[in-house]
């Protein structure tokens, strides 16, 4: 059975307590300054929708699988089978792009501070690799770009992580156990300060449980390449894994909220 999740971060989203939150340096806002609501879908109502666009099986190598990317109850659903492949032929994928409400979608421009919110589910089938498994960018929009942000899983001397790395620098953010992390549902927060060279900040927090499992920040770091920074979710891993961690997997991810300090 798909597992389901009830409950909202529980983060304070609003008011004060939204914009100072402890140890956010950058982040932590003036009196004046406060989170605003931007973006808040919903997968059974309105579906993919939600997103900018949705890259599924964009090489059209599984047509059997389709959909691999759908809703499914209050989550969004991402399979990836071991025969998917991308159109560069050494990876899988399976994303969407971007925050979109109605006609329009949301621009992360040099300057803005913005906060995503949201819970994921990693089931065991998805595993850490030694190559790249990322389960959240932010890149450019535009193919060959490379990210700015990426939420991976990574296999280190054999263990079972999940890090938050800034690859324009190879910054590493942060990095914490997986293993504990899987079968269940982890709640993240993620902000980020939109600024070229050392004019950019981020902020990394998973909970588990109503545990805070990690909370690293970074400010002076560089997170804009150019025209605009976008978030990107779903399952894009390396074929180069020498762990025999590739199996056929999915992930879950429900409650997506944007909101930008105003």
């Amino acid at each position: 059975m798909t597992p389901t999740r009830r409950t909202l971060l529980t983060a304070a989203l609003s008011g004060a307590a939204a914009a100072g939150l402890p140890g956010a340096g950058a982040h932590a806002a003036s009196q004046q300054q406060k989170w605003q609501q931007k973006w808040a879908p919903s997968a059974s109502t309105g579906g993919l929708k939600a997103f900018e666009t949705v890259e599924d099986d964009r090489a059209d190598s599984h047509p059997a699988g389709h959909p691999h990317i759908l809703p499914e109850g209050d989550n969004f659903r991402f399979t990836m089978h071991t025969v998917d492949r991308d159109t560069m032929t050494d990876r899988q994928r399976q994303e969407v792009t971007g925050l979109r409400n109605g006609d329009s979608y949301l621009k992360w421009l040099p300057g803005q501070t913005w906060r995503l919110t949201y819970s994921m589910f990693i089931p065991s089938s998805l595993k850490a690799t030694t190559s790249f498994t990322h389960i959240m960018q932010m890149k450019q929009p535009g193919n060959g770009t490379s990210p700015i942000v990426v939420q991976s899983l990574r296999r280190v001397n054999g263990v079972q992580t999940i890090e938050l790395q800034l690859p324009i620098s190879g910054t590493l953010i942060g990095r914490t156990g997986l293993d504990p992390l899987h079968d269940k549902w982890t709640d993240v927060d993620f902000q980020i300060k939109v600024g070229d060279k050392t004019a950019g900040s981020v902020r990394w927090i998973l909970k588990s449980g109503g545990t805070t499992v990690i909370d690293k920040s970074a400010t002076g770091v560089d997170t804009f390449l150019a025209d605009r920074v976008r978030p990107k979710w779903g399952i894009y891993r390396s074929l180069g894994d020498t762990s025999g961690s590739l199996q056929n997997t999915y992930l879950l991810l429900t409650n997506l909220r944007g909101y930008q300090l105003v």
